[in-house]
């Protein structure tokens, strides 16, 4: 009997491993076709799993930082409640769903990317060290904790930045100085920075984006990049030759942001060039020469050197300077020039526009004349005889034949 009972009993558990075998992809394929019908996709295997990207950040104490939170939960949709516990009870947060407070979340199925954010403030006077604090999600049959660690230091080697590629610039008081300033935004979250410079009085500063055509009072940036903008500062009028401080802020809700940038202004260089009375115009006579005095004057508050005198004219004319180079012109000083202006011999009776330009090394500057032609007056006084003639004429006939 035992010899018989032996084969049998192989037998059964060979067929049993059989039935198992050939059952188990066919109960697969039916579990798989009765979830194709699904759109959720279906995550393999199951419990519940919370995580965030940078679960360990440097912060300074006395500001905040945000973590989003990921989800992958392997079964079907559940309420997961939510709660957190610090190593230091003064280090507390709160999650955030939406533009909500939120104590609890509904996990689908699948992987649920940045369902909620976890926001925790540091307190003023927390000492310098590591922390943590454990995130607790609690769902119907899984639960899943997840650790941050808060690197707080006073040195800030995460926090966010603001440089300029030359803080120091140098030139008139007419220089329009500009700033190529990059604006890195290290923190998670986007952030909203708010621009404004500490500038002397009468002074203009503004704020372009690189990737936009006029000036901004704020500029939004992504968490973990940055963003280019030029800073323009336009001096204050009449401002003397000196160095002036500039700082400019971008302050967001998390942190102030500033840089120290320094102008200094070499002088004031202007000149002005008009005629004695200071009229702007004066006549000629067509291919007739007409002298002109001319007075340029350095207004500003430093020497400008190296002047040209040269003159944009209509076809045909000419302009003579009796001195067309000026080696130093003074602060304060007038230099007195005659220019000899010359309309072409085809110019008729009517206003024409001359340009005479005074350009040293420091400064340029362009005066428009207007010239007004006068025709010659011989043609009109024969013209006035001839019309007298005629006159004497026909008196005279109407004389002798009158009395016929």
């Amino acid at each position: 009997m035992k010899k018989v009972a032996k084969p049998f009993l192989t037998l059964g558990l060979a067929a049993l491993l059989a039935v198992t075998l050939f059952t188990a992809p066919v109960m697969t394929a039916k579990a798989a076709s009765s979830d194709s019908s699904s759109e959720t996709t279906v995550v393999a295997g199951s419990g519940l799993t919370m995580s965030t990207d940078y679960p360990g950040v440097s912060v300074q104490a006395g500001n905040s930082v945000s973590f989003s939170l990921d989800f992958a939960n392997g079964n079907s949709g559940q309420m997961v409640e939510l709660s957190s516990k610090s190593s230091n009870d003064a280090i507390t947060g709160y999650f955030q769903g939406g533009s909500n407070t939120v104590s609890s979340v509904y996990v689908k199925n699948g992987m649920n990317d940045g369902l909620v954010t976890y926001s925790v403030t540091v307190p003023d006077d927390t000492k310098d060290g590591t922390y943590t604090i454990d995130l607790t999600a609690k769902g119907e049959s899984n639960t899943s904790t997840l650790r941050l660690t808060l690197n707080v230091s006073e040195v800030n080697l995460g926090a966010s930045t603001m440089k300029s590629d030359y803080e120091e610039q140098e030139g008139s008081s007419s220089t329009s100085f500009t700033f190529n300033t990059t604006i890195t935004n290290n923190a998670l979250d986007t952030q909203s920075y708010s621009l404004s410079a500490d500038a002397p009085d009468g002074w203009t500063v503004t704020f372009t984006p690189s990737d936009g055509s006029s000036a901004v009072s704020s500029i939004d940036i992504d968490g973990a990049s940055s963003k280019t903008m030029t800073v323009s500062v336009k001096p204050a009028e009449g401002v003397t030759a000196d160095t002036y401080p500039i700082t400019i802020n971008a302050k967001s809700a998390k942190e102030n942001l500033s840089e120290d940038l320094t102008v200094t202004i070499t002088g004031d260089y202007t000149m002005t060039l008009a005629t004695q009375n200071q009229t702007l115009s004066f006549n000629a006579k067509a291919n007739k020469a007409t002298n002109v005095v001319l007075e340029l004057t350095n207004t500003g508050n430093v020497a400008i050197n190296n002047i040209n005198l040269t003159a944009s004219t209509p076809t045909d004319w000419t302009v003579e300077f009796d001195q067309s180079t000026i080696d130093t012109l003074a602060a304060g000083d007038t230099k007195t020039i005659t220019a000899t202006v010359t309309p072409s011999n085809s110019a008729i009776s009517g206003d024409y526009e001359v340009d005479i330009t005074a350009k040293g090394d420091e400064d340029s500057q362009t005066t428009q004349f207007r010239v007004t032609v006068q025709t010659q007056t011989s043609w009109g006084i024969i013209g006035i005889i001839i019309i007298v003639a005629i006159i004497l004429a026909l008196v005279g006939v109407f004389k002798k034949f009158g009395r016929h």
